[in-house]
């Protein structure tokens, strides 16, 4: 292809840099052996498995697979037992979270299970010796879906869109693209590297960082308030209708990643759809505006430093969160240096005259009557010789806020 930016510049460290020319001519040939199969948009790659100067791909239409899984949960049901030893209700979900390349065992397994015949792909180059596997997952991925099953997204959506010219909705827009530019700067100054990624809601972005780890997911947490504290010192030096005022929610949850067709090439820009970015959207109508948002959520999260897995909740999340603020003093915003940042959940003491203070856990419903619990947060940013940054709503300032139920957790 083309475009530079379809290419990464990554390469195996085992081949000479002086390569990468090659490199780059070899990535074009697969992009374009993979652009015939992919048939504009009609197929996809589910799987790949590397050969002597090839591959085979397992390619199907993008429609099978909600068939499929279908398919396999009532075959799986019936039988008592589920197929490749998963659960019935996750075997496509568990073929599709997986990485893209498998083994050739695997591939003809799977062959046989969707009734397709693999491709055969002729390179000039071998898989794995001449070409980083790496570089061929990526490739590979413009062309496929895949699931996750726990990643954690940061919505941000502006107060009121609908309501403004289309002009003033281009500016608040811009504005808001800025302070995440803008926030995203300030980590990397940080030495906080966030790979993320964002996608557009229309009147604002879903962001979430690639990487899933618990120090990822806390970083992203970070840019989240940092993106909020731009917007806020930008709306206080502001005039009217320029800059947004910003709902904000944070959650975790499983969701699918595409490319969409454009044109006649799969975008460079990853989408996201599932339950996390419904959950949110669903947080976000019941929230009142400048009010920051928490999901409910007891999810995996790898450790980078322990090499483990462990099930952390919400407020685990934020107190972590919080024992990490220390990286941001002395980061300047506005021209003036951070002493101090606080994040929190909100709450209330547990009765009256009782110095045990908890925080509060609140039950709404949306429009289709269903339920979920959600956390009303709170970050104060305190600066050297100037009024501090209070970001989202403080307890007794929800009037407004339609929930079912309370609860001290």
């Amino acid at each position: 292809m083309a475009d530079d930016l379809r290419i990464p510049r990554v390469f195996n460290p085992n081949v000479r840099e002086d390569a990468s020319d090659q490199h780059r001519d070899w990535l074009d040939v697969l992009d374009q052996e993979l652009h015939t199969l992919w048939g504009l948009g009609r197929n996809l790659i589910l799987v790949w498995a590397a050969k002597a100067r090839g591959m085979q791909v397992l390619v199907i239409p993008h429609y099978k697979i909600s068939e499929f899984d279908s398919q396999f949960r009532e075959e799986a049901e019936a039988a008592g037992s589920s197929a490749l030893g998963l659960q019935p209700v996750n075997f496509m979900e568990e073929v599709i979270a997986n990485a893209k390349q498998v083994t050739p065992g695997g591939l003809e397994h799977l062959a046989q299970m969707t009734g397709y015949e693999p491709k055969e792909i002729e390179l000039p180059f071998v898989p794995g010796t001449d070409l980083a596997l790496e570089l061929i997952e990526t490739v590979v991925q413009w062309y496929s879906i895949s699931y996750v099953e726990d990643r954690a997204v940061a919505l941000f959506d502006i107060v009121g869109f609908s309501l403004y010219s289309p002009l003033e909705q281009v500016t608040q827009l811009n504005s808001l693209s800025y302070s995440v530019n803008s926030a995203y700067s300030k980590m990397l100054s940080r030495n906080l590297d966030i790979s993320f990624a964002r996608t557009t809601t229309g009147d604002g972005y879903y962001i979430w960082n690639r990487d899933r780890s618990v120090q990822a997911n806390v970083n992203l947490y970070h840019f989240m308030h940092l993106v909020l504290a731009d917007n806020a010192i930008a709306r206080a030096k502001s005039s009217p209708n320029t800059t947004p005022l910003l709902w904000a929610c944070f959650h975790m949850g499983g969701h699918y990643e595409f490319f969409q067709s454009e044109g006649l090439s799969p975008t460079i820009y990853s989408y996201i759809v599932g339950d996390v970015t419904i959950e949110l959207a669903r947080m976000i109508d019941r929230a009142v505006p400048g009010q920051i948002l928490v999901g409910d959520f007891d999810a995996p999260m790898p450790d980078r430093e322990t090499r483990r897995v462990q099930r952390i909740n919400t407020v685990e999340f934020i107190e972590r969160t919080q024992g990490t603020l220390s990286k941001f003093e002395g980061l300047e915003l506005s021209g003036e240096s951070v002493e101090d940042i606080k994040c929190y959940l909100t709450g209330a003491q547990k009765g009256d005259g009782d110095d045990d203070y908890a925080v509060k856990r609140y039950a709404i419903t949306d429009k289709h009557g269903r339920s979920r619990d959600v956390y009303n947060a709170k970050v104060n940013i305190y600066r050297t010789g100037t009024e501090p940054i209070f970001l989202g709503v403080q307890t007794t300032d929800l009037d407004g806020f339609k929930y079912d139920s309370e609860e001290f957790v």
